[in-house]
């Protein structure tokens, strides 16, 4: 099936392999264009070459962490909404996430609608404001 052009399209990037097999499978069946990494390197070539509207990712990982990536996002599609996820939450990271300019922290274990809600939340957000202008397409 070809790509969606009108699609919010949603790169996960979460080393628990699990995680991804969850996600995936329940944003494409809401209809999203869905694409998921389970190690960071991976996903910031990705995201280097490809814009997403959506960043899901977690924090602790081999490699590159989740607020290094969030903030290499940022840098280069500073409209992107990200959501991240942790099993490590603490008031301390999701300060941090939200400093770096996180759209939404959610602690593991998570039930898929609230996923799912944030990222709506997300598009409601951008659509009632304009986008920024210093977005590399």
């Amino acid at each position: 099936m070809p790509p969606c052009a009108s699609c919010t399209r949603l790169l996960i990037l979460d080393d628990e392999p699990i995680v991804c097999k969850r996600l995936k499978p329940a944003f494409q069946k809401a209809g999203y264009e869905v694409e998921t990494f389970t190690d960071s390197a991976s996903a910031l070539e990705r995201i280097e070459e490809q814009r997403f509207d959506v960043v899901i990712t977690d924090l602790k990982m081999e490699g590159i962490d989740g607020l290094r990536f969030l903030a290499r996002v940022k840098e280069l599609y500073p409209d992107t909404g990200i959501i991240v996820i942790t099993g490590f939450a603490t008031s301390d990271t999701a300060k941090e996430s939200f400093r770096k300019g996180a759209f939404d922290f959610v602690a593991k274990p998570f039930k898929l609608g609230d996923i799912i809600d944030s990222v709506r939340r997300f598009e409601e957000s951008r659509a009632s404001s304009p986008p920024e202008e210093s977005r590399k397409e």
